[in-house]
């Protein structure tokens, strides 16, 4: 019975601690805002400042880099623009405890259209204090 109620409170302690460390995720169009970090963020992807990255069916020499402008702003009024790349440093920030990373960016820079379509994949994660 003492072995059982170990490994009960062990499984939930570890289960516990493995949810609390996943990232959320978020996607944007260019232009869109969504809150993040259940409510403690508002972030928005402002602009695709430069996309010189490989397109699609290309050989390249490099992969290049896609160069996006971001606002984040949290509950008290604070806020930071970013920018933040998908292959060059630095690909994400940090801003009112949280870290927040591209992870990213669609469609290839080959698609027709591209600049009015792109969407931003974000990865926040809570930092520890």
């Amino acid at each position: 019975m003492k072995s059982l109620i170990l490994t009960l409170i062990t499984s939930l302690a570890l289960t516990s601690v493995v949810t609390a460390k996943s990232p959320d995720k978020l996607n944007l169009r260019a232009g869109q805002q969504k809150t993040a970090a259940r409510g403690e963020l508002t972030i928005k992807f402002i602009s695709v400042l430069e996309d010189s990255r490989c397109p699609a069916n290309a050989r390249c020499i490099w992969a290049g880099n896609a160069k996006i402008k971001v606002k984040v702003s949290n509950r008290s009024g604070g806020s930071k623009v970013m920018e933040i790349n998908t292959n060059l440093e630095p690909h994400g920030d940090q801003f009112g405890g949280y870290a927040i990373n591209l992870t990213g960016l669609t469609p290839e820079p080959s698609v027709k259209g591209a600049a009015s379509r792109y969407v931003a994949v974000f990865s926040i994660k809570r930092l520890q204090r």
